[in-house]
This record gives structure tokens, C-alpha cells and sequence, in this order.
């Protein structure tokens, strides 16, 4: 597997690439790689757990859809180095915009990310775009986090 190749890569299951399972997997693929960018894809589904009654999904959704991508991002960079990605956290974002209220049923959603922070700590962001069909249908700058000690990271949040 050449993961560095922004050209002609084949990449792996998205399952190989991200820990998400089951209906929580919302990214279906990814299509390109860079060192600071990722492009993935996924289908907005009628039956998912997600779907209102037109089979659309949420538009608040997008900012899960983006997160995935960053932890595809960061899992291929861990891979490409020879490791594994260490398990992270989504901080939050300050704008998360979305121009339309819902991304429609069957739509194929292109989400682009953009790292623009990366620190020795763990401290990331990333810009983010959702679009289908060349359009934007959302927008975030999100940020991340992968403490070097998750399980002390997630004991002290959770006593604090």
C-alpha cells in the first residue's frame, strides 16, 4: 500500500483507517491524501439512523462527517510514518456554517480537510468543507486533540 501517492492511491477500507463502526461509520471512503490534506466521500442513506422523514440527513451532522475525516487524515499520516495513530478527542469548532438545513437523500457528500495546526502536545485544527456537486453545503475550522496518554486524558476528564 503507497499511502504518500496523491495521484494514483488505492487506499485502504476505511474501516482499516478509522476506529468507527457500525452505524457510526459515516465516512464510506477515502479518495485522496496529502501530508496536510484528505479527501473523503460519503452517501447520504434514506434507512440510516440519522434520516428525517425525507431520508435526508441532518445538516449538524456534517461536523461528525468532518471529524471522521481529520481521524482519516491523521491515522494515514501515523501509517505512512510507520505506526498507529493515537486516539483523539473533537474539541469543537467556534463556526460550524452550514448552507443548507440538510444534506439530501442519496447525495454524494465530498468532504475536503485541510490541517492548518499541528503541536507537539497533541493540538490540531483543520479546516473543513462539506460539498455535492460542486456546491458548499458547510464549512468549519475544527479542532482536535490527541493526548499522548489517552486513558489518564479520559480518567481526568470524567473525575474533574
Amino acid at each position: 500500500m503507497t499511502i504518500s501517492d496523491t495521484n494514483n492511491t488505492t487506499f485502504p477500507p476505511i474501516e482499516s483507517i478509522i476506529p468507527h463502526r457500525g452505524t457510526m461509520l459515516l465516512v464510506e471512503a477515502v479518495t485522496s491524501y496529502g501530508d496536510e490534506t484528505l479527501t473523503a466521500h460519503a452517501s447520504v442513506r434514506p434507512d440510516a439512523w440519522y434520516a428525517d422523514e425525507r431520508g435526508a440527513m441532518p445538516a449538524w451532522i456534517g461536523i461528525e462527517l468532518m471529524a471522521q475525516s481529520v481521524a482519516a487524515h491523521v491515522s494515514l499520516c501515523a501509517m505512512r510514518a510507520g505506526g498507529r495513530a493515537r486516539p483523539g478527542v473533537l474539541l469543537g469548532t467556534r463556526s460550524y456554517q452550514a448552507h443548507v438545513s440538510a444534506f439530501a437523500r442519496g447525495a454524494q457528500l465530498v468532504i475536503r480537510v485541510r490541517e492548518v495546526l499541528r503541536s507537539e502536545e497533541g493540538h490540531g485544527a483543520y479546516e473543513c468543507t462539506i460539498e455535492h456537486d460542486g456546491e458548499r453545503y458547510a464549512d468549519a475550522v475544527i479542532k482536535v486533540f490527541q493526548p499522548h496518554d489517552f486513558q489518564t486524558f479520559i480518567e481526568g476528564s470524567v473525575s474533574a
